[in-house]
């Protein structure tokens, strides 16, 4: 068995020429001729193998064949490290007597009789050797071709990072140099699961967050560095999607991921380098800010535009006003998926990456106590969060919001440190807190789509008409969630928080 230790990185087809001209990749050495390799992947009709994470392969590489049996890889920020076991493939029969873990070898050989392929990846391969310095050595392999299942068929376009000799870390400084002038991106789904994808025809689905895998036993710095590559991999996750579909949760879960990441670098920044934290509290602020503008006219369009078009109430005037909207909605979604083509992205991602891998602990930091930290960085999040409901009395819009955002980090923040806490209280708890940031949430979302269609309407009698419809038609609801909003927030600010002792 063999573990292999690789960063895959994804960049676009016209981007092939230039990922070759790069002096990394063409002052390298190959390793041996480029070759052509058609894998065919093997399953039960049932996709049992997918099901247990495991995959076999069959690869033809000239005349020669060879059996690849892998199991789940770990993959975080697109470095991936998995058990393999490759040998001979002969007589077109499959031979998994040099697997040397049993309960791998005998579910393969249960499962041998009924094993059919269900797709195949077509790629040409070329391999260079990179040593960029002394007892250092990485395979750079670019592959691009195509992956087939059941007569559909999808591009592949990938640059693979093996590391032969050295610090996994190298991978990163090699895909950040590489990234300095290409639109290379982290991949965290394997070629095996793509085909599995194509082969079920399911659409790609907008990915939400998982449930927090912290322990008590973690030091502050290991929990953040937890928390950090599950935030990145739903960064990747959406972004890919968000890519390649117009369905506009993708944009909303990047940047719930984003949002989540700032979160965590303020809940654990005592924990945490100084320099790191505003590094990356800004860069991060950054990234979502230029995805702001198609979210927040997707929001105007669900939330407070469609009921009153759906309410069968609308005149023409609010007619033009949607359609406005659904016009600059658009506008803005083709510019923010111009901004995910571009490198920057892929860049930060690398980036983050490589400093969370390079992230240690000081001695006091790695000693703390886990769940101590948690308690007490809750408690300062609830006490932030009641200072800023005693600003928000007097019900102004931008205090309310101010409001809004203080809870949402405290939500995040129970969600992180959840498995340090007991389970049921701290579940309804922040249940509640969710309902009041709905309310907060449409309150936000209407005061900004006032706000934006009154602009809109500038000195347009019949635009301004539609505007004030608009507005009087929300009035009897926000007037009824402005009246209720705190009274429903104060007992979960001032009662019984599930993390004091």
């Amino acid at each position: 068995m063999s573990n292999e230790i690789e960063l895959k990185l994804t960049f676009p087809q016209k981007s092939l020429a230039a990922l070759r001209r790069h002096p990394l990749i063409a002052d390298a050495p190959r390793d041996g001729r480029s070759v052509t390799l058609e894998n065919t992947y093997f399953d039960t009709p049932e996709l049992e193998l997918r099901e247990r994470r495991m995959a076999v392969r069959t690869r033809k590489a000239g005349n020669h064949w060879l059996q690849t049996v892998k199991c789940a890889a770990e993959s975080l920020g697109g470095l991936s490290s998995r058990p393999e076991w490759e040998q001979p493939y002969a007589n077109g029969s499959f031979d998994f007597s040099a697997v040397d873990r049993d309960d791998v070898r005998a579910r393969l050989e249960a499962l041998h009789p009924r094993l059919i392929p269900v797709f195949t990846t077509h790629f040409k391969r070329e391999t260079c050797i990179l040593t960029p310095r002394e007892g250092v050595k990485v395979l750079a392999m670019i592959d691009s071709g195509n992956i087939e299942a059941a007569e559909r068929s999808k591009p592949l376009c990938e640059l693979e990072l093996e590391l032969v000799e050295g610090d996994p870390r190298e991978l990163y400084a090699l895909a950040l140099q590489l990234a300095e002038t290409l639109p290379l991106t982290p991949e965290n789904v394997s070629k095996a699961e793509r085909g599995y994808r194509l082969y079920s025809n399911h659409a790609l689905r907008p990915a939400k967050a998982k449930p927090s895998r912290l322990s008590a036993e973690q030091s502050p710095v290991d929990a953040f560095r937890i928390i950090a590559f599950d935030c990145l991999a739903l960064w990747q996750a959406n972004e890919s999607g968000a890519r390649e579909s117009d369905d506009p949760e993708f944009i909303h879960q990047l940047r719930v991921a984003l949002r989540r990441l700032r979160s965590a670098l303020r809940l654990f920044g005592p924990a945490l380098p100084g320099d790191f934290v505003q590094r990356w509290s800004d860069g991060l602020k950054d990234a979502a800010d230029g995805l702001g503008a198609a979210r927040d006219l997707d929001v105007m369009l669900a939330e407070v535009l469609s009921p009153v078009a759906e309410s069968g109430l609308a005149d023409e005037a609010t007619q033009r006003l949607i359609a406005m909207a659904v016009d600059r909605r658009d506008r803005e979604k083709t510019a923010a998926r111009e901004q995910l083509l571009a490198a920057s992205h892929g860049r930060q991602m690398l980036a983050l990456a490589a400093d969370l891998y390079a992230l240690e602990s000081d001695a006091l930091v790695k000693s703390a106590n886990l769940t101590t930290f948690a308690r007490l960085q809750l408690s300062q999040l609830r006490k932030r969060a009641r200072k800023r409901y005693v600003a928000a009395s007097e019900l102004h819009p931008e205090k309310l919001h101010e409001l809004r955002v203080s809870l949402k980090r405290l939500r995040y923040a129970i969600e992180f440190l959840l498995p340090l806490l007991p389970e049921k209280a701290t579940v309804r708890y922040a249940n509640e807190i969710a309902e009041v940031q709905e309310t907060l949430g449409y309150l936000n979302d209407e005061a900004v789509a006032r706000s934006r269609l009154k602009s809109w309407a500038g000195k347009d009698p019949e635009l301004r008409s539609g505007a004030a419809f608009v507005a009087g038609w929300h009035a009897p609801r926000i007037a009824r969630l402005r009246k209720s909003v705190l009274p429903a927030l104060e007992p979960i600010l001032w009662g019984k928080a599930p993390w004091r002792r």
